[in-house]
């Protein structure tokens, strides 16, 4: 038997396979649109054996994602015979009320439906997923793990904005914080590649990838997220905004007249950047035009690196201290530039980077000099992994 694990996101959607019995991973697989929303690329990658890779014309994204579990419940495309026990949904916002892993039925559909306006890239694509795995796997139980439950333990000071009490307790405007799951994980690994108790540990988790976030983390329990009420929140990201002046808003609305959907549409998918760069909301080939003198793409890194050691130094204050900085995500994981980039600006927090260590590194690494007070930990993040040991554990407590 087996633990499906699904991630959807808004261009994408990766799944995971683990045997249930010990959690080794058997497959994954990612559903790849890349800008063609009538075709879809899947491509399946068994732990051992070849991969196979297939295009498959698709009217929407629920057809897609079906036809991507379809292959996957065939084992005999890619040397697979694992029939499905459970399924485990990766999910953005749970708001308040879900703070745990939770069974998914109609009821539980309904409730996250209704944080989709604050998560809309993400929670529309999830609930599209859950309805696709529903029509493919029909019968096996699903589970969906949020992001925001790692944040539960968030204090009031933390969570509240400097707004009107009432916003928050008539309409539940507080900060939530996001990627819950891979600080988690990070949480946890670098306990074990510190060889420390995760109580005693004060950690800055670094989560950077297309979407972006950091985490102060205290004795294994979350203290700030610089997401916030929605993802839009904290770092730039490749096409997100990150934290603007909430006035610049007001004032393109008054004075450009532009509308609630223009700002809604520009903050999530025409600004970070690709809209400081004008090249790509992919880090690396803004990082490749930077390179070949792209002057526009280098001030877009410059500006990313500068928000990221930012927030890095005040989520550090804010623990009194620091003892691992983590880099995960697709960009902290990969890029060397941008983690010695960051680095410049904190040894004052006692986190030395080694420049050849780093340069060298592959994910999971400490990538700090030998004397540093702080380390400095390149992690593979493995949410799809956090999640399977999620769903095993309901499954064998139900």
């Amino acid at each position: 038997m087996s633990i499906l694990v699904i991630n959807a996101g808004s261009s994408s959607v990766k799944f995971g396979l683990f045997r249930f019995d010990d959690l080794q991973p058997v497959a994954r697989g990612l559903l790849d649109w890349a800008g063609n929303s009538r075709q879809a690329t899947i491509t399946l990658q068994p732990t051992e054996g070849d991969a196979i890779c297939v295009h498959r014309d698709v009217h929407d994204y629920r057809g897609g994602v079906i036809a991507a579990l379809e292959m996957l419940s065939q084992g005999n495309l890619v040397g697979l015979n694992t029939p499905i026990r459970v399924v485990g949904h990766r999910l953005i916002h749970g708001g308040e009320e879900i703070r745990g892993p939770v069974w998914i039925d109609e009821a539980m559909k309904r409730t996250i439906a209704r944080f989709a306006h604050l998560a809309p890239l993400h929670i529309p694509a999830g609930l599209e997923a859950i309805a696709a795995t529903e029509a493919a796997l029909g019968g096996v139980p699903l589970i969906g793990l949020f992001d925001t439950a790692f944040f539960a333990d968030i204090p009031p000071c933390a969570y509240l904005y400097p707004v009107p009490y009432q916003w928050y307790e008539d309409w539940g405007i507080r900060r939530y914080g996001f990627h819950g799951t891979s600080h988690a994980y990070c949480t946890q690994r670098a306990a074990e590649m510190l060889d420390r108790s995760v109580k005693e540990l004060k950690l800055v988790i670094c989560h950077l990838g297309q979407g972006g976030s950091a985490t102060a983390v205290c004795g294994g329990v979350a203290i700030t997220n610089t997401m916030g009420f929605t993802p839009l929140e904290g770092f730039m990201m490749g096409s997100r905004s990150g934290t603007i002046d909430p006035g610049i808003l007001i004032h393109v609305q008054r004075e450009r007249g532009l509308t609630v959907d223009q700002l809604d549409h520009i903050l999530h998918n025409e600004s970070g950047l690709l809209g400081i760069s004008g090249v790509s909301s992919d880090f690396r080939q803004v990082e490749a035009a930077a390179a070949s003198g792209h002057r526009r793409a280098q001030l877009a890194l410059d500006v990313y690196v500068y928000r990221v050691r930012a927030m890095v130094g005040a989520l550090a204050v804010t623990l009194g201290g620091l003892d691992a900085l983590v880099f995960s995500g697709g960009i902290g994981e990969n890029s060397a530039w941008l983690r010695a980039e960051v680095c410049k600006g904190i040894e004052c927090l006692g986190a030395h980077l080694d420049p050849r260590h780093n340069a060298q590194c592959q994910p999971d690494a400490d990538v700090a000099a030998h004397d540093s007070p702080a380390r400095i930990l390149v992690i593979h993040t493995r949410e799809d992994l956090m999640i399977a040991r999620q769903c095993r554990r309901m499954m064998e407590e139900s």
